[in-house]
């Protein structure tokens, strides 16, 4: 009755467009004065005070301003050159263009949605110009820029980790062989597009080309040597790469001379707004987590999915459909912050492994960006695009498809995301 109380709540006040963050902490706070009176109220700033001063939430801002910084200071441009010169030979080539570049960049941002701001803007413009259809081009930003949430560095990896209280560092290591998957998928879905509808081949291989380009973009590839070099190495922490990820990004801008401090300042406005929002959620999460904890929500959950099954498998499809309903409505940081504390018990109790199931929920999550109602990433494009969401959702519908084969193939065959934990730290 209870958590109906605190659940209900919640719908009502996202439903009159209260933001989640603060709908989540209302709702924490009816509970809490439900079950132990004023009382409570006591200390709910120094915990959500508390909750939101965690040492890995600091690498969050880091990794955005990185991304802001190689927008502006020309080494997007650069990486955007160098690949078009190495596969822009391929037909349809300016859309794997797209994708390739989305890599690179993912391994800086880690997020989907400033992969979509700083790249769409560049590369939706010119796949237009070409010949290619604003829905296409909106498609293959966006499934492309929800690679920034699986591969190394990405904000939801890090909020998943602090809310499950588990390793960062291995988590990133998890996603790079489906990030690495999903993106040859992607790119083949694309080149079976550019066969069917005879896209464009933008230039003929030159190798002099690629030497030149490559040898421009060499001070950017710099980046995410320094970031998984650094964290793979053990040397330093995902939080300390943040941070010097930012001194690089800084140093390579300063060294192409090509600084758009205009472009710099609203990128860094746009990021500390993103953050903030983040940060938010987690303090709101501390709340609802500790009334969640002290009402034993998490272990009454866990006890009645393992009366049904002590099946590993069974309990993943079931959490997978879970994820993927409420990935439909919900950002993937708030999903995040929601629904692990409740759940990890329940992996627990399962055996589940925690960086294993950590990379299911990236990849559900990853999903859940492309799909309407919510699908943030998504809108993002098509506003860039200027393309009707539901004409690019009926190309997406494919690409999404390669993201849904990566989760399976990760869920169920959980040696593809965790060999490279294994080798690295057990």
């Amino acid at each position: 009755m209870l958590i109906a109380l605190c659940f209900i709540t919640l719908l009502i006040l996202i439903c009159i467009n209260v933001p989640i963050a603060v709908g989540l902490a209302i709702a924490a706070i009816v509970g809490l004065l439900a079950t132990e009176g004023t009382s409570s109220l006591v200390t709910v700033a120094l915990d959500m005070y508390d909750g939101s001063t965690k040492f890995a939430l600091i690498a969050i801002p880091m990794f955005v301003l990185a991304g802001a910084l190689m927008n502006a200071g020309g080494i997007t441009d650069r990486l955007i050159n160098f690949v078009s010169a190495l596969i822009g030979f391929v037909r349809g080539g300016l859309a794997m263009v797209n994708i390739g570049v989305s890599l690179f960049f993912a391994e800086i941002s880690g997020s989907a949605v400033a992969d979509v701001a700083a790249l769409g803007s560049v590369l939706i413009p010119q796949m237009k110009k070409r010949g290619y259809s604003a829905p296409f081009a909106a498609a293959v930003t966006s499934s492309s820029a929800s690679l920034a949430i699986i591969i190394p560095p990405s904000i939801p990896m890090i909020v998943y980790a602090t809310s499950a209280n588990t390793s960062v560092e291995q988590l990133f290591v998890a996603g790079v062989v489906p990030g690495l998957l999903g993106a040859a998928g992607l790119m083949f879905v694309a080149y079976l597009f550019a066969l069917k509808y005879d896209l464009p081949v933008e230039e003929a291989f030159n190798t002099k080309q690629v030497f030149t380009t490559f040898m421009d973009a060499l001070p950017a590839f710099s980046l995410p040597f320094i970031i998984l070099g650094g964290i793979f190495g053990g040397w330093v922490t995902a939080t300390e790469a943040a941070g010097l990820a930012v001194i690089a990004a800084l140093v390579v801008g300063a060294w192409y001379g090509e600084f758009d401090f205009r472009h710099l300042r609203r990128a860094m406005l746009d990021g500390g707004m993103q953050t903030a929002v983040v940060m938010l959620l987690v303090a709101a999460s501390v709340l609802m987590g500790g009334f969640l904890t002290r009402a034993q929500v998490p272990q009454q959950i866990a006890q009645s999915i393992l009366d049904l099954t002590t099946n590993q498998y069974a309990i993943l499809a079931i959490l997978n459909v879970f994820f993927l309903v409420i990935g439909f409505f919900l950002h993937s940081v708030a999903a995040i912050i929601l629904v692990i504390p409740i759940v990890i018990p329940l992996i627990e109790a399962a055996g589940i492994d925690p960086i294993h199931f950590g990379l299911v929920v990236t990849l559900n999550l990853a999903i859940g960006q492309q799909t309407p109602p919510v699908a943030s990433v998504l809108i993002t494009s098509c506003a860039v695009a200027r393309a009707n969401i539901w004409d690019v959702s009926k190309i997406n519908i494919y690409f999404v498809a390669v993201l849904f084969a990566v989760l399976m193939l990760c869920t169920y065959v959980p040696v593809v995301p965790m060999f490279l934990v294994e080798y690295f730290y057990r």
